[in-house]
């Protein structure tokens, strides 16, 4: 019997959500799987993987692809909230589904809901990779945090999204209670070099280089091995909130570690790049100001050429896995030639430069952004029955 089956209605404010649907989640995940059109047979030794930030987002769509595509086997790391007067958060229903598909598709993978940042969970993560595959291929770093506590200080640092310099007037994207949308123009101030300092150190490469350091130290890395950090760039239009503002410095940094990092894998053949991914509708996204909005436009101009996370994360893997990656100047992958593209982003361009509360809905895509925004925490997910209730309380997976 099901002791803590009910409805789970979507309640909330905006785009935060209190509560998510684990069927909705279990089966967003399997859609993923799903999108992977061709996956690959597995090869004669396993490439081990070791993603932190697996949970949600990119790292969640990075996770299924190299399970589906390259059958990794290896370790999740993420921070995710068990059920309690509210449901699970959603990261915990997705990883409950990433590792049953998984161990149904032959993947040692397990999972383990701990804090990326504490020296703790590196040492005991890393025991376990040692003990159960002697060694890591890839390391994906994939972590948008609100906060960081170094364990080796004690401080705890916090994240803000802010512009740098002078303050920044764009629209918020908002929904009322019934789904209508509206905008509303927003003066975002700038940060203090305190504020910049902080985001930089929860955001930028530090925890990042610990953790190669912490695997270097053990020994842990072999012949070849690969690290990726996922970064952004994104529209001129966004770039005052972001590229330019707190989440650029912090961006900047983790792109300069990567350089610090080549040169420290050396010895081991290795390499650390950073991942200049597209834009996508996740959790950061939605807390962004003025990316909702981008988003919108730039779905209403691309369509179904708009690429998925999973789209991006197939290329992911087959840049990682070949001996001559797609390079820019400055070292990074690039996935996001598509939006960045001149055509696309001078109609984006447009359409943000015309856009009224009155054209709204003519220039963006509206509902496909509130069912994207939604989905975040399983609903809106086509082939669920929402009034069905559910059992809430699961167990995380056991990773032995």
């Amino acid at each position: 019997m099901m002791k803590s089956a009910r409805v789970v209605s979507p309640t909330g404010h905006g785009y935060l959500l209190l509560e998510s649907h684990p069927a909705g989640c279990f089966r967003g995940v399997a859609r993923m799987w799903d999108e992977v059109s061709a996956p690959g047979r597995p090869p004669a030794r396993r490439p081990t993987a070791l993603v932190i930030g697996a949970s949600g987002g990119y790292g969640l769509a990075i996770t299924v692809a190299g399970l589906a595509r390259h059958g990794i086997d290896g370790v999740g790391v993420s921070v995710e909230r068990p059920a309690g007067r509210r449901t699970a958060s959603p990261g915990w229903y997705r990883t409950i589904a990433t590792e049953a598909i998984a161990r149904e598709s032959g993947s040692d993978f397990s999972f383990r809901n701990a804090d990326a940042f504490a020296d703790t969970t590196k040492a005991e993560t890393l025991d376990l990779l040692a003990e159960r595959f002697g060694g890591v291929d890839y390391l994906i770093y994939s972590v948008a945090a609100p906060r960081r506590t170094d364990p080796r200080t004690g401080t705890t640092h916090r994240s803000v999204i802010k512009p740098l310099g002078t303050p920044y007037t764009t629209w918020s994207l908002e929904f009322s209670g019934d789904g209508a949308a509206s905008l509303r123009e927003a003066v975002h101030l700038p940060a203090t070099e305190a504020e910049t300092a902080a985001t930089v150190r929860v955001m930028g490469g530090e925890d990042w280089g610990r953790w190669i350091t912490a695997l270097a130290d053990r020994g842990l890395l072999r012949d070849g091995f690969r690290t990726v950090a996922l970064t952004y760039i994104g529209s001129p239009i966004t770039a005052p909130i972001y590229r330019a503002g707190t989440i650029g410095a912090a961006k900047r940094d983790l792109e300069s570690t990567a350089d610090a990092l080549t040169k420290q894998l050396a010895e081991v053949g290795g390499h650390a790049y950073t991942s200049v991914n597209g834009a996508a509708v996740s959790h950061a996204l939605t807390g962004t100001p003025g990316i909702p909005l981008y988003a919108s436009l730039l779905r209403a101009v691309l369509g179904d050429r708009f690429p998925s996370p999973v789209e991006q994360s197939v290329e992911l893997w087959e840049q990682l896995t070949t001996d001559r990656p797609d390079l820019d100047e400055s070292g990074r992958i690039r996935l996001d030639r598509w939006e960045l593209a001149d055509p696309v982003q001078a109609a984006v361009t447009e359409r943000w430069r015309t856009i009224t509360p009155e054209t709204l809905t003519e220039l963006a895509d509206i509902p496909w952004f509130r069912a994207q925004a939604r989905s975040l925490y399983g609903f809106d997910v086509p082939g669920v029955d929402y009034d069905v209730p559910v059992e809430t309380d699961l167990p995380w997976p056991n990773p032995s």
